[in-house]
C-alpha cells in the first residue's frame, strides 16, 4: 500500500477548502453541491473507500460486467437503450481490504456532445479508477471520451468485453488495434479481455429414453483477466488512487472557487464603478467644467480606485490610487488625442437630453465625465485582478484594449439615463 502521507495531504487539501473563511458567502452558496462532494470525499478517505466507475457506450455490457464482479444480478442488463438513468453503486465483497465500490453510469451515447463531455468529466471527478468498457474496436466517440478522462488524469483500465463473440484471430486483431489507438496514454497491461455475460448457445440434451431436446445455455462469465488486474492495482496503488483523486478534485474545485470569487468581485466592482460614474456625472452636470479639464477631477476616481482595491484584497493608499488614476488618464489622453473630449461631447449631444432641455450642455458633459470614470474603473480592475500589475503588455496596451472593447455610444446613452434618473429623483 502507498505511504499514508498521500492520504494525509489529500485530506488536508480538502479540509482547507471546506474551512477557508476567505471565501465569500455568495461563492460558497453557488458551489454548495461541490462542497457537498468535498464532504463526501473526506468521508470516503477516512473510511478507506475506493470507487471504481464503469464507463462506456450503451449495450457494451457495463451492467453485466458489474454483475459478474459482484456475483449477483444487482444491475439491470436490459437490451433497451437508456436503462441506466443515473449512477448506481455496489460493494465488491471479493476484495476485502477497505471498501471497494463499483459504480454504474449512463451510456456514453445516451447524451449529446456537450452533455457527453460533461458526463465524462463527472465520472472522472467522482472515481478513483475508471473501467472503460468496449465491445470491439474504438469508435470516434469512445476515443474522444477516453481523451477527456486521460486529460483529467484518471487511471483507466480498458476492458474489451464480449470476446466470446469473436474468433481467436478477430480478438487478436481488435486487441492490437486497441493498443495502437491508446498508445501513449493507456498502458498495454491495463487493456484486458473478458466475457461478462456470454451469449447463449444451443445445447442438445438427451434423456434416459434417448430422446433429444434442444435448449439454450449460457457459459460462466470469463472475468479472470479483469479481476487479476484490479487486485494488482488495488494492492499496489489503492490508497494512492484515492489520494490522487481527492487531490485532483481539491485542485479543480480550488480553480472553480477562484473563478467564482473573481466573478463575484467583478459583479460587485461593476456596481461600485457605476455608483462612482453616476456621482461624478451628476456633479459635472450640475456644475459643468471645461471639457479639457474633465480628467483633472480625479478625486472621485481616486476614491473609486481605493474602494476597488479593498474589494480585491489589495488595498491602495489614497496617494497610490491617485498615481494609478494619473497613469490611466495619461494613457487615455495619449490614445484618444487632445480632441477626445470634443468628439465625446458631440456624441453625447446627439443622444438627446432625456427631457432635461435646460441642462443640455451640462448633462452632455456629465455623460463624458461618467464615461471617463467608467474607463478608469475598468482599467483599475484589470490592474488589481493581476495583483497590482499591468502584466507584460503595460498600461498602454491594456487601456487600448479596454477602449476598443467599449461601445462608446452605448455607455454614453447609459450615462445620460443614469444622470437623468438621479437628477429627477433629487
Amino acid at each position: 500500500m502507498a505511504d499514508r502521507s498521500h492520504l494525509d495531504l489529500a485530506r488536508e487539501s480538502l479540509r482547507e477548502l471546506v474551512q477557508d473563511q476567505r471565501i465569500p458567502p455568495e461563492v460558497r452558496a453557488s458551489l454548495v453541491e461541490d462542497y457537498r462532494q468535498v464532504e463526501a470525499m473526506l468521508e470516503k478517505l477516512e473510511q478507506g473507500h475506493i470507487h471504481i466507475a464503469v464507463f462506456g457506450r450503451v449495450s457494451v455490457g457495463k451492467s453485466a460486467l458489474l454483475n459478474a464482479l459482484l456475483g449477483e444480478e444487482r444491475f439491470s442488463t436490459s437490451p433497451l437503450h437508456g436503462e441506466t438513468k443515473a449512477s448506481a453503486m455496489g460493494r465488491w465483497e471479493e476484495y476485502h481490504t477497505g471498501g471497494v465500490y463499483l459504480v454504474d453510469t449512463p451510456g456514453l451515447n445516451e447524451v449529446r456532445g456537450d452533455e457527453r463531455e460533461r458526463l465524462a468529466h463527472e465520472v472522472a471527478a467522482r472515481s478513483d479508477l475508471v473501467l472503460f468498457v468496449v465491445d470491439g474496436d474504438l469508435t470516434e466517440t469512445e476515443i474522444r471520451a477516453l481523451r477527456i478522462l486521460v486529460g483529467d488524469q484518471r487511471p483507466i483500465v480498458l476492458v474489451f468485453n464480449k470476446i466470446d463473440r469473436y474468433t481467436r484471430d478477430e480478438r487478436d486483431q481488435i486487441l492490437a488495434s486497441l493498443r495502437l489507438h491508446t498508445q501513449g496514454y493507456i498502458e498495454p497491461g491495463n487493456i484486458v479481455r473478458i466475457s461478462a455475460r456470454p451469449a447463449e448457445h444451443p445445447v442438445i440434451l438427451v434423456d434416459t429414453d434417448g430422446r433429444e431436446t434442444e435448449t439454450l445455455r449460457r457459459s460462466e462469465p470469463d472475468m479472470a483477466a479483469l479481476k487479476q488486474r484490479l487486485w494488482e492495482l488495488l494492492e499496489a496503488e489503492g490508497e494512492t488512487l484515492a489520494a490522487l483523486n481527492a487531490s485532483l478534485f481539491a485542485g479543480n474545485l480550488s480553480d472553480k472557487v477562484g473563478k467564482r470569487i473573481l466573478e463575484v468581485k467583478r459583479g460587485l466592482g461593476a456596481r461600485l464603478i457605476r455608483t462612482y460614474c453616476i456621482t461624478k456625472g451628476v456633479s459635472v452636470a450640475l456644475n459643468p467644467i471645461p471639457v479639457v479639464d474633465l480628467l483633472a477631477a480625479a478625486v472621485v476616481d481616486a476614491g473609486m480606485v481605493v474602494h476597488l482595491s479593498r474589494l480585491y484584497g489589495l488595498a491602495l493608499s489614497r496617494a497610490e490610487a491617485g498615481t494609478l488614476v494619473k497613469t490611466i488618464a495619461t494613457q487615455m489622453a495619449l490614445l484618444m488625442g487632445t480632441v477626445w473630449g470634443i468628439n465625446l461631447l458631440s456624441s453625447a449631444l446627439k443622444l438627446g437630453t432625456g427631457g432635461l432641455s435646460t441642462l443640455v450642455t451640462g448633462t452632455a458633459q456629465g455623460a463624458i465625465a461618467y464615461y471617463a470614470t467608467y474607463v478608469v474603473g475598468q482599467a483599475a480592475e484589470v490592474y488589481l485582478a493581476h495583483g497590482k500589475s499591468w502584466g507584460e503588455a503595460g498600461p498602454k496596451l491594456v487601456i487600448r484594449d479596454i477602449l476598443d472593447g467599449i461601445n462608446r455610444d452605448s455607455i454614453l446613452a447609459q450615462a445620460k439615463s443614469d444622470i437623468a434618473g438621479r437628477l429627477k429623483s433629487a
